[in-house]
């Protein structure tokens, strides 16, 4: 079982969700790592695709403080990702396991992936969330 989560928008340290308060109660902090991505700005928050290609996704690698409370922890998490939908709606996001890299070495862990499609949307070619809004947001 897999119990770290790779997280790379609103759940990340910078952003002072209030989500990442209950992030920090149930998992630790394990680094900085990356995932083979490419992410895209939605107009209202980032969203992540996988990819083959050699892109990569800056975030957050945690894992959960106590395995027992792995079910309950991660279905809290999916709720706030909009994964828990009405039958015949289709979720924003899928939790899928993913090969995270921290200082070059290979671990599992989850992420949530867009759902949907990505036309229309910019490419955030940083693959950092928080870079890549500090320059949107510059005056």
């Amino acid at each position: 079982m897999t119990y770290r989560l790779f997280v790379y928008g609103s759940l990340r340290s910078g952003f002072h969700n209030p989500a990442y308060e209950y992030l920090t109660k149930y998992f630790h902090f394990l680094g900085e790592a990356v995932v083979k991505g490419r992410l895209y700005d939605n107009g209202s928050y980032p969203v992540a695709l996988p990819t083959m290609d050699e892109h990569y996704i800056n975030g957050e690698l945690y894992e959960l403080n106590n395995p027992d409370e792995f079910g309950w922890a991660i279905e809290q998490l999916d709720d706030y990702e909009g994964l828990n939908v009405d039958p015949g709606e289709t979720a924003l996001y899928k939790r899928e396991l993913v090969e995270a890299f921290t200082g070059g070495i290979p671990t599992d862990a989850w992420i949530y992936w867009y759902n949907r499609g990505s036309e229309d949307m910019p490419a955030i070619e940083t693959g950092d969330v928080l870079k890549y809004l500090q320059e949107k947001n510059k005056p």
